[in-house]
């Protein structure tokens, strides 16, 4: 009558735990909305990956066109290429100064642009 079920449970270590959430949360759909902290946090983030972006890539063009004007003026035979090359690099100098500045307006900017959206979700956040 009275029929005995044995069943076997297992519980992961925490570490698996943390392990499965992370697969689990690649594939699982994405929230549906952002909690107030999360947008803080994502506006927060969002001010300077632009700038970051260009001013890198201003930095790096910059960089290249100096080792170009470098390579004009130092290499033998190429005496024609002498001026020219003092001028790009000259470019080039003048651009890896400029990255600096460049970030800094535009995060200025960005941030002064998100600034009454971030105000308003800490105020929100700090009730």
């Amino acid at each position: 009558m009275g029929e005995k079920r044995e069943t076997f449970t297992y519980t992961y270590s925490a570490k698996e735990q943390e392990e499965i959430r992370k697969i689990r949360n690649k594939y699982a759909p994405p929230a549906k909305e952002e909690t107030p902290m999360e947008q803080l946090r994502h506006l927060d983030e969002s001010a300077a990956k632009g700038a970051t972006a260009v001013s890198l890539i201003v930095g790096i063009i910059s960089s290249l066109l100096l080792g170009v004007g470098m390579c004009c003026t130092m290499l033998p035979g190429w005496e024609p290429y002498f001026i020219p090359g003092i001028v790009i690099g000259t470019v080039g100098i003048l651009g890896v100064i400029a990255a600096y500045p460049i970030y800094t307006r535009m995060v200025k900017r960005k941030r002064a642009k998100l600034a009454p959206e971030i105000l308003r979700l800490a105020d929100e956040l700090m009730k």
